[in-house]
């Protein structure tokens, strides 16, 4: 039996449901990221492994050059302020809110050099995006062990001054898409202060209405990126880190409802109920 006018048959009906079902449309573009996120890590990998060898944070340039291609896939577009703040030469802690799994996307798009991530454990497992992950040079964490947790951190805190290395870190701790920041994790303020190095703070408007989980929705848009000034912790101990936490918090809380504001009255993609912090 012929198996094409079924296979036919099918990719027509799936057609169908796509343009006419809003549900069917955002799940085919979030399937179609996962996809393309399979696809180039593979094909990332191979090429990290045949130009550098193995992991190091070097590759980081060649995964960043691979993602920022799904934009023009996506229709979207990332307007950045401040990245100059970014192209220090010495380390720092850069902290950025969590929204989606888009983030990779705005991540990627302003990604400065010798910048390394800290990721969850679990995605080490993930196939070709845990091996492109690793051969990134990312930081894996076990948010399960917290003992483990804080070994690896002291470890990076060294390492990243003894080699000049950016890390990048969501202190949310998790993806949040309700309109406003989590209560930030002490983590990266830990791992700054232990290694006496700067935060920076990036802040990325919100994604809600052209990407929003609960309506179902998925279409072109427009982030804007805020790269906040450097907060200095040379000089700080722990017992700075509540406040240090509270400032950078605010700040960013503050950036947040301002650039989100400022694109939905600019004809831009802010998400809908957006309001300014109390």
């Amino acid at each position: 039996m012929e198996l094409w006018p079924w296979v036919t048959a099918a990719l027509l009906l799936l057609l169908l449901l796509v343009r006419l079902s809003r549900a069917a449309k955002f799940y085919a573009k979030v399937a179609l990221y996962c996809a393309l996120c399979f696809a180039v890590s593979a094909a990332a990998s191979v090429v990290c492994l045949l130009r550098h060898g193995g992991r190091t944070v070097e590759n980081m340039s060649i995964i960043s050059w691979f993602v920022r291609t799904f934009k023009y896939a996506y229709g979207l577009r990332f307007e950045v302020k401040g990245q100059q703040k970014l192209e220090v030469d010495e380390p720092c802690v850069i902290i950025s809110n969590h929204q989606s799994i888009l983030d990779m996307m705005g991540l990627m798009e302003i990604l400065p050099k010798r910048c390394v991530q800290i990721a969850k454990r679990e995605l080490l497992f993930l196939g070709p995006v845990g091996l492109i992950m690793y051969l990134g040079g990312v930081y894996f964490i076990n948010r399960q062990r917290s003992s483990t947790a804080m070994t690896v951190m002291a470890d990076l805190g060294e390492r990243m001054v003894r080699e000049n290395l950016k890390v990048w870190i969501y202190p949310e701790g998790t993806r949040n898409d309700n309109g406003d920041l989590l209560p930030f994790k002490k983590g990266a303020f830990y791992l700054a202060i232990q290694a006496q190095v700067p935060i920076i703070p990036v802040v990325y408007s919100s994604f809600s209405s052209f990407y929003n989980t609960k309506t179902e929705l998925f279409t072109s848009g427009t982030v804007t990126v805020q790269v906040l000034d450097a907060i200095p912790t040379r000089g700080l101990t722990e017992a700075d880190i509540p406040k240090l936490v509270d400032t950078c918090h605010q700040a960013m809380r503050r950036t947040f409802f301002h650039i989100s504001k400022t694109l939905q009255e600019n004809g831009g993609t802010a998400g809908p109920g957006i309001q300014p912090a109390q």
